[in-house]
């Protein structure tokens, strides 16, 4: 009896204990309890006074939002008091919206309703969707936004070198820089800022304005800083004025994924290729579903992706992705674009303007220029410039822009050729298929390789089919010399496919002719009809055997 007392004794004493610690530890040793009495050591006396130690939240019903990041990060509540230089207690940045209508975690990711800092920032197990670094912070505008229009990372950054080199900083600020007085100088002009002049618009008449105010000054910023502006160069940059929307770097991102030829295999938004997974919600990526026993450093989803980038087989095996050897800055920027492909359950009528126009009228994310068009949708295969590409264990991809090749290839093999892709190799037909190019974007990407290499367009035929060769000797003779290189049957290996229906349906025989005739400088392609050391000369009849040999598989199944 006496144990059972000591033991109901002490297990109770040991309850109220383990109470009392949980107590104070819930009211007086959380941590925004001590951020609070931080805070209210740093306010003036007159404020101090008036503020009391509880938890504060956001309430957004529409979103069904409950945020209490503002229980710590108390510079940002409606009424709160900024303690500068105090990145915790500063006051958020001016952005378009305000913050205390939308919450906080619908932008940044996060637990909101959680109090404890780790469990907000949602950096604990099983937690899906952590808070954004803060470097890439504006990755969250993802959520709502659907930036539209955005040209390649090339034109972007000529834009700019050129706002910059014809002086615009003198009297326009542009996110944080510019709009100073310099030393020895007059006052400056009152300039509108321009880092969201891609949300609220320019004067379309601007540089006629400008040039007035020029010719019409004496002294000062618009006699000194401006200048007449080249057409083409004022086009790059309104251009690069249309792509500030207040979120920096954001749109730089989008721009690389522009250049890189990343929609050839991937879609976003409904708009790409279909070789690789479709990346439109790739930054709710789950960092507890990922396999992180490859990837060094924190177990995090951008870590993840960088080593993805630089090795895309050893995290993912099997994987088709080539590794394209992109630098530090690069990869940090494709992180930042793919966490930025999400999207909140917002209603439709807390949706941006972009985000209509993108997902009802059906407007365009990328510049429809041929050049962005090109990057976009090509360059991964056929390079940049359209020099063609070799990947390690892949076959090569053709040299588009070859002048020899564009000598041969009407604009229509061309336009075909994009419109209707070859069946069985990894060109699609992005005319034909759901999210790809458009009749005018394929008018532009073909003008765009026409302006690559300055080669015209060769003269219209009257007849597109007139060898007629012995198909016997053409079989021969494409077995000696040819089928090294395209395959014995025709199939591809280290030259493209002949045997191709769309190819061979699209190619005329002048075309075939000619290319094994004169060959493509740059590439394994010898010119048959010209002497060489490596491999015996063709005449004109053997090369038309071996077309008309070529033409004999567009009968076979």
């Amino acid at each position: 009896m006496t144990r059972n007392k000591h033991l109901l004794l002490w297990t109770s004493l040991g309850s109220i204990a383990l109470l009392g610690a949980a107590i104070t530890d819930e009211h007086f040793r959380q941590e925004w309890r001590r951020m609070q009495l931080d805070y209210r050591q740093q306010l003036p006396e007159e404020s101090a006074v008036q503020f009391p130690i509880q938890l504060r939240q956001i309430v957004v019903p529409p979103l069904q939002a409950t945020d209490r990041c503002v229980t710590c990060h108390l510079g940002m509540i409606a009424g709160g008091e900024e303690i500068v230089g105090d990145p915790v207690f500063g006051a958020h940045p001016d952005v378009v919206h305000d913050p205390a209508e939308y919450g906080c975690t619908v932008c940044h990711g996060g637990q909101g309703r959680a109090t404890r800092k780790a469990d907000a920032h949602g950096r604990v197990p099983h937690w899906p969707e952590p808070m954004l670094l803060p470097e890439m912070s504006y990755a969250g505008c993802g959520a709502c936004h659907t930036h539209l229009t955005v040209p390649n990372l090339s034109q972007l950054n000529r834009g700019q070198a050129l706002f910059e080199r014809y002086d615009c900083l003198r009297c326009h600020s542009l996110e944080g820089r510019g709009a100073t007085l310099r030393p020895g100088q007059e006052e400056g002009v009152d300039a509108p800022d321009l880092s969201r002049a891609g949300i609220r618009g320019f004067e379309p008449a601007w540089y006629e304005g400008h040039l007035e105010q020029h010719r019409n000054a004496v002294t000062g910023p618009w006699k000194t800083s401006f200048g007449e502006i080249p057409a083409a160069e004022r086009t790059a940059i309104e251009v690069f004025l249309s792509s500030r929307v207040g979120a920096p770097g954001l749109v730089e991102s989008k721009s690389l994924f522009h250049s890189l030829g990343c929609r050839g295999c991937h879609l976003v938004g409904g708009v790409g290729g279909d070789d690789g997974p479709d990346l439109t919600q790739a930054g709710h990526k789950d960092p507890g579903q990922l396999n992180f026993s490859h990837v060094p450093g924190e177990r995090s989803v951008p870590n993840w992706y960088a080593e993805h980038f630089r090795a895309p087989g050893k995290l993912v095996p099997g994987s088709q992705m080539p590794a394209l050897e992109l630098s530090d800055s690069e990869i940090a920027l494709l992180n930042f674009y793919l966490l930025s492909l999400r999207r909140a359950p917002v209603p439709q009528a807390f949706w941006p303007r972009d985000r209509v126009r993108a997902e009802h009228l059906g407007e365009r994310e990328f510049s429809r220029d041929g050049e962005t068009l090109f990057t976009t949708f090509c360059s991964a295969c056929h390079g940049d410039q359209g020099q063609g590409r070799r990947y390690a264990g892949m076959e090569p991809f053709p040299a588009i822009a070859n002048p020899d090749f564009l000598t041969l290839a009407s604009d229509e093999f061309l336009t075909e050729t994009v419109r209707r892709g070859r069946p069985g190799r990894r060109m699609p037909a992005w005319g034909e298929k759901d999210g790809g190019l458009r009749p005018d974007e394929i008018d532009e990407v073909v003008k765009y390789l026409r302006g690559l290499s300055g080669v015209a367009p060769p003269a219209p035929e009257e007849e597109s089919r007139w060898a007629a060769g012995n198909a016997t000797l053409g079989g021969r003779l494409y077995a000696s010399a040819c089928a090294s290189c395209h395959g014995e049957d025709g199939r591809g290996q280290e030259g493209p496919a002949l045997n191709n229906p769309v190819f061979l349906e699209i190619a005329t025989d002048r075309y075939l002719v000619e290319t094994v005739r004169k060959g493509r400088s740059g590439t394994t392609m010898p010119a048959f009809g010209s002497p060489a050391l490596t491999h015996r000369m063709l005449s004109q009849e053997e090369i038309e055997a071996i077309v008309t040999y070529i033409r004999n598989w567009e009968t076979q199944p």
